[in-house]
């Protein structure tokens, strides 16, 4: 409950940013379902966690081609327009020479790449574990999308069942005020009947205003979530009985829970092999490297440019590169990256214990849930039995106007108990779903 308070808080904060114009339906009817299937193909989050795939999916092919061979062409003329002269001595005589003419061009093209390269190699398979986690981060970033849009589009349907009771309570509240008014006008009542009877007919509108705000505020975040403008108009197709039909509580509790398929477990997995991989990228470092490159090249030289002559030159060349000192760096990096495959590995052990307490926590909670709905629900038919005696009882003018009212408070404590506990058992079912990958 506290993390969808948080989710509300920040959803208002967004909401009243307002949004980009966007083409989107005037209104929608949408089942559950439809719902969270209608928000992973427009939730912005989920947008955001594709791009981010589809990022992650090129940079594969950027690391792949940072050591492929790649091939360049060159070409430049030059005119010297000071051509550089010496002074030889040829017999004792100094003769000045020109080195050069006045036109220099060349024209080539160099192919280059790695032989072999360890940390190349490495980062090739990083770049590939990399799609791998984003691709769990989209399936993380739609389950939890999934989560919010149930939990609202439960949300919603508790608060307009709370208006539900409202509102049939006004309409009793009302019809006994104005019973009590006639009642005191012929000497039968007593005035304080009569303000009793009208405060609890104010508290009850404040508390339905109130409630019309949070109805409002709670379709604005499925809004939000849907990727819909705020104008839109939303009809929810689908009612808490027919949701409360399909939960079988004894089918959920026998499901058995398989750690490696739940999300966060998997995400951590990811991480850990990622942590292995910057160790053994680490300790590629300490390897020799060796690259090659191939060129062919062709130069002019003459005093003019359609009279120039060329000479051809190529080469083909191979560069060793190892690694001999450097200060302890590597040491400490290969160190480091030690230290954080420990953390990984104890980050895991960590996840896997909280999500398997988790699991026996839910599992808990559904039972204790389930047990509180059917309770809350028994205490109405109670609660609703009761009133209708006291009313009964105040009409024959046997019964006090405070009698009535506190059977009336306790009717609308027992609702409000059976919203809760219904609210509280198709969130504690959602979690477990999600839990259990089953969103």
């Amino acid at each position: 409950m506290k993390r969808l308070i948080g989710f509300i808080i920040t959803i208002l904060f967004v909401a009243g940013a307002g949004l980009n114009a966007q083409d989107t339906p005037s209104s929608l009817s949408l089942t559950v379902d439809q719902a969270v299937s209608y928000a992973l193909d427009n939730n912005r989050s989920v947008a955001s966690a594709r791009y981010d795939l589809l990022a992650s999916e090129k940079g594969v092919w950027e690391a792949l081609a940072t050591g492929l061979p790649s091939i360049e062409g060159t070409a430049s003329i030059s005119n010297n327009l000071a051509i550089m002269t010496r002074i030889i001595d040829f017999g004792g005589v100094p003769t000045p020479i020109k080195f050069g003419t006045q036109y220099d061009a060349s024209a080539g093209v160099a192919a280059s790449g790695l032989v072999f390269n360890a940390p190349w190699l490495v980062g090739i398979q990083t770049s590939k574990l990399a799609v791998t986690l984003a691709r769990q981060g989209l399936t993380q970033t739609t389950l939890e999308t999934k989560e919010n849009v149930i939990n609202v589009y439960y949300l919603i349907l508790t608060l307009k069942e709370t208006m539900n009771v409202i509102d049939q309570n006004l309409e009793n509240l009302n019809d006994i005020l104005a019973s009590t008014k006639a009642m005191y006008s012929v000497g039968m009542a007593e005035a304080t009947d009569v303000d009793q009877m009208q405060s609890s007919v104010t508290m009850l509108e404040n508390s339905r205003s109130s409630m019309l705000r949070s109805l409002e505020v709670n379709y604005n975040m499925l809004r939000f979530l849907l990727g819909v403008s705020m104008g839109t108009d939303i009809t929810l197709t689908e009612t808490l009985d027919d949701i409360i039909g399909r939960i079988d509580v004894e089918e959920l509790i026998a499901e058995e829970f398989n750690i490696e398929d739940n999300i966060s477990y998997k995400i951590m997995e990811s991480q850990l092999m990622m942590s292995e991989l910057s160790l053994r990228s680490a300790k590629a470092s300490v390897l020799p490297g060796i690259a090659g490159t191939i060129y062919y090249n062709r130069t002019g030289m003459g005093d003019k440019i359609g009279h120039m002559q060329y000479y051809p030159y190529s080469a083909v060349t191979f560069q060793l590169q190892v690694p001999i000192f450097s200060s302890g760096l590597r040491s400490t990096k290969i160190s480091k990256a030690k230290i954080n495959v420990e953390k990984a590995q104890n980050t895991r052990s960590m996840i896997s214990e909280q999500l398997l307490t988790q699991e026996k926590q839910l599992r808990y909670n559904l039972l204790n849930a389930n047990e509180q709905y059917k309770s809350q629900k028994s205490n109405i038919e109670i609660a609703g039995r009761v009133l209708s005696s006291f009313q009964n009882k105040y009409n024959q003018g046997i019964a006090s106007s405070l009698d009535l009212t506190q059977a009336n408070n306790n009717y609308l404590t027992a609702q409000n108990n059976y919203i809760t506990a219904l609210m509280n058992l198709l969130q504690t079912k959602v979690a477990f779903d999600k839990l259990m990958n089953k969103l």
